[in-house]
Order: structure tokens, then sequence, then C-alpha cells
């Protein structure tokens, strides 16, 4: 067991804090997340001007971005810019902040981020994007019905955040690690406690619907009601529709090594004919003269 001064030697170590998100500096959830993070280190916020959900690991290469000071409503200060929340990640941890962030916290998404929904998600993105650079991260989401009868509490979210990466920050999982937390939109006093997951099964139930303007044209709306999911215990749906926090650690290495022993295994030359067109064109041999 760690004694009170080791666990607080522990806690010093990250001093420099970035905290970020998707959707958008002036949203509640990012507000929140900075304060109770104040509690664990010296915050730094830089987050997007405006809404950025559903962009995925999106980045801004072909035009200069902006970024300006800005105050929250409650009065901290924080860096607005006009790109994706991975640029704002990008931004802060190659040169636009003098010093390089120890940590990344992505966050208080507006809706849960479960399952498939990691590949969508810009605040998880942002995460992902810090893992790029080396540096430790997480995201948090609120678990929210899609129609909520009463206004967002971020409260417990942001204390369930704080408590996970303080307890992570005793133990090491790696700079290319990301945390993916989600949190029940529920008080304090009824979360049932903190659960490690591995990612569940949403079901998506998107339709296109076809619309015509004034000058008859067609356009078109991706719509659909909100996901659900399979209730499956030891997943972060499952754990989360029990009332607990899910944690599920996120890397950057998609392959799927339980399937290359298999692809390795297969005949590619009996399938494939590695041969040119009928009509290929030549090039002409080039005279090298010494």
């Amino acid at each position: 067991m760690l004694t009170l001064p080791a666990y607080n030697a522990i806690k010093m170590k990250t001093k420099n804090i970035l905290i970020t998100n998707d959707d958008g500096v002036n949203a509640p959830g990012l507000m929140a997340l900075a304060v109770e993070m104040q509690k664990f280190g010296e915050v730094t916020i830089l987050a997007p001007d405006r809404n950025w959900s559903v962009c995925g690991h999106a980045r801004t290469l072909d035009r200069p971005m902006k970024v300006r000071d800005v105050r929250l409503e409650n009065g901290m200060p924080a860096f607005a810019a006009d790109g994706s929340p991975a640029d704002c990640v990008a931004l802060a941890a190659r040169g636009f902040l003098p010093q390089k962030p120890d940590l990344v916290v992505s966050g208080i998404n507006t809706t849960a981020n479960l399952g498939e929904d990691v590949i969508y998600s810009g605040t998880v993105a942002a995460a992902m994007e810090a893992a790029v650079w080396g540096i430790p991260a997480a995201a948090v989401s609120l678990d929210v019905p899609a129609n909520p009868r009463e206004a967002r509490s971020y409260a417990a979210a942001a204390f369930f955040a704080r408590r996970v990466l303080e307890n992570a920050s005793i133990y090491s999982l790696g700079a290319k690690v990301v945390l993916n937390i989600n949190i029940p939109a529920l008080t304090l006093e009824e979360i049932r406690g903190v659960q490690s997951t591995r990612l569940g099964r949403r079901i998506y139930s998107d339709r296109v619907e076809r619309r015509e303007d004034p000058r008859g044209n067609p356009y078109y709306w991706i719509a659909g009601d909100a996901p659900s999911g399979v209730s499956e215990h030891g997943t972060d749906i499952g754990a989360v529709s029990e009332g607990f926090v899910s944690v599920t650690p996120l890397h950057l290495d998609l392959t799927a090594y339980q399937h290359l022993l298999q692809i390795s295994n297969w005949n590619w030359c009996e399938r494939i004919e590695m041969r040119l067109p009928e009509k290929a064109i030549l090039l002409p041999e080039l005279n090298i003269i010494n």
C-alpha cells in the first residue's frame, strides 16, 4: 500500500494538463472538467471554437489555423482554435504552448462514447492525437439520454474523471494508451463504482432521407434514432447500463492480430496474376553516358 507522502509525490508528477473537447470551448462539460482537474495539476484549455461532434480524427492541413484568447463563463482563461479537436492537441504538443502537456484530457462529452462510437468521436480523437505524440491521455463522456428531462449535470462525471486519472497516475500504461472513460448520468451517490471494460457493440439505426430544395434540387440528411447497444457484462455498454463508470484502454495499433496468422497462410500467388496488362506502356530505356 502506498503511504500518503508517496501518493502525493506521484500526484505531483502531473503538472501540465491540457483540457480540450469536441463540443466547443464554451461547452459546460469542458468547464466542469477543467475546474475539477485543477485539483490534480496545472490546467491549460485549448479547444475548438465550435462544435466538432462526430468529426472523427480530422486534421487541418490545407490552411493556417487561428487561435484566440477567450474567457469561460466562470472567468477561466482559455484558447479557442478554429481547427478540430485533434488539431488542438497537435498545436499544444508541437509548440503552441511553452511546454508540452504531461496529460491530455478530452471532454466531458455531452453523450457517451461506447463501442464503435470511438471511431466517430472527436472527443476520443483528441485523446488519440495525444497518444500519437507520446502524451498520456483520456477521453471523458457522460451517458445522457438523447432528450434528457433534466439539465445535464457534469459534477459527478468530472469528479470520477479526476479520481480515475489520479489512480491511473500511480501505474504506468505507457504513453500510447488512451483511457476511454464513460460515466452514467447519475448522482455521485447513485454511481456504483468503476469497472475496467472492453469495447461493446453498438447498434445504429441510421437512414438516408432525400429531400428537395425550393428549386427542386435533391439534398440528403443522414438521420435516425440514437444508437442502442448490446448490454453485455464486461463491456463498456454493460457497465454504464448497470450504473458503473466504465474505463476502457484503447491504443493506436488497429492490427487484427487474431487474423494475422490466418492471412499469412493464404496462397497469394495462385489467386493473383502478377502480369502487365495487354496494352502496357513501356518506358524507353535510359542511355547513360559516363
